[in-house]
C-alpha cells in the first residue's frame, strides 16, 4: 500500500534550510492578483513595490520553494511511509499559524513530519505538519496540511475530527469579492508548486477535471489577502491563525466572493464562487487576529 501509517508516524521530522528574498515576496503577492486593481493605488502596492512591502502571513506556505531556490516541482508525494501519485491527491485544508510579522527576506530552518493519517473510507488524508525556526531560535510559522489521498482509505484507521461548529445565524459582517484572472494558476505555480494539474490540460483530464485549476493555497492566499485588506485595514501582522477546509475547485477566471462574520479576535469566513451558483471553495474556516 502506498501509504504505511506506522512507518509515516514513526519517522523523524526531516530538516531543511531555506530562505527568500523580497521578490519572492513580490512574485507571491502577483500571483494572488496583487497590483490588478490599480497598479498605482498605494493599497496595491504595498504588495507590489519592496519600498513599504508587507508580507501577507500566507507567504509562509511557498517560502523557499520559489524562483530563489531553482527547485522543480516533484512527480509524487513521497515521504516516509508514504508514496502517492500526485494525480490521486488533493488538498483538503490548511492551518497556519504565525507568531509575528514575516520579514521580507531571510534563512529558516524548517522541520516537517506526518502528525496524522486519518481514515475516510474512500480516501486516507496525511497531516503534515512543518515548523520553521530562524536562526536565533524564534519560531516563525508552524503549518499544518491536510492531503486527500483518493483511493488509499479503508485500513481501519482513525478518521479523525469531526467538524466545528456551522457559522453564525445572521447576515455577515463583510462581504468581499476577488476577481481572478485567466493566467492566475500559470503564475501562481512558480511559487514552487509544479503540478502539472495546474498547467496540463492533458494531465487535468486525466485527474478528473474539464481543464487545470487554481491551486487551493492559491485560493487560501487569495481570501487572506481580501480579509486583510478589506477587514484589518491592511494590517497583515495582526493575523495569527488561518484555518480553512477546501470544499471545492475554482477555475482560473473565477472569482471568490468571502463572507466574514466578526466575533471579537475571531472571524469566521466562508469563500464561494458566484459564477457557478455559489458553490463552496473554501469552507470551515477562521481566523484569529490581534486586534
Amino acid at each position: 500500500m502506498p501509504i504505511d501509517v506506522t512507518t509515516a508516524l514513526a519517522a523523524e521530522p526531516s530538516v531543511t534550510r531555506i530562505s527568500w528574498t523580497d521578490r519572492d515576496v513580490l512574485l507571491y503577492h502577483l500571483s494572488l492578483g496583487a497590483g490588478a486593481a490599480g497598479a498605482t493605488d498605494p493599497a496595491e502596492l504595498r504588495w507590489a513595490y519592496e519600498r513599504g512591502l508587507r508580507v501577507l502571513p500566507t507567504f509562509a506556505l511557498v517560502a523557499g520553494q520559489g524562483i530563489s531556490s531553482g527547485a522543480a516541482g516533484p512527480a509524487s508525494m513521497s515521504m516516509p511511509g508514504v508514496d502517492v501519485d500526485l494525480r490521486r491527491i488533493l488538498h483538503g485544508g490548511q492551518r497556519l499559524r504565525v507568531n509575528g510579522p514575516l520579514p521580507t527576506a531571510g534563512t529558516a530552518t524548517v522541520a516537517s513530519r506526518v502528525s496524522d493519517v486519518w481514515d475516510k473510507g474512500k480516501a486516507a488524508v496525511v497531516v503534515l505538519e512543518q515548523r520553521a525556526t530562524a536562526d536565533d531560535g524564534t519560531e516563525l510559522w508552524t503549518t499544518s496540511m491536510q492531503i486527500w489521498a483518493r483511493g488509499e482509505g479503508g485500513f481501519g484507521g482513525d478518521p479523525g475530527p469531526a467538524a466545528e461548529a456551522g457559522l453564525p445565524d445572521r447576515a455577515p459582517d463583510h462581504v468581499l469579492t476577488s476577481p481572478t484572472g485567466p493566467q492566475q494558476a500559470l503564475l501562481y505555480r512558480l511559487n514552487g508548486d509544479l503540478n502539472p494539474l495546474h498547467a496540463d490540460p492533458k494531465f487535468a483530464a486525466a485527474a478528473g477535471f474539464d481543464r487545470p485549476i487554481l491551486h487551493g493555497l492559491a485560493s487560501y492566499g487569495i481570501v487572506c489577502r481580501a480579509v486583510v485588506d478589506g477587514v484589518l485595514g491592511g494590517d497583515a501582522a495582526a493575523v495569527r491563525d488561518y484555518e480553512v477546509r477546501f470544499a471545492g475547485t475554482l477555475l482560473p477566471g473565477e472569482t471568490v466572493r468571502t463572507s466574514v462574520w466578526e466575533d471579537g479576535d475571531r472571524l469566521h469566513l466562508l469563500a464561494v464562487c458566484p459564477e457557478r451558483g455559489d458553490a463552496p471553495v473554501l469552507t470551515h474556516a477562521t481566523m484569529e487576529v490581534a486586534r
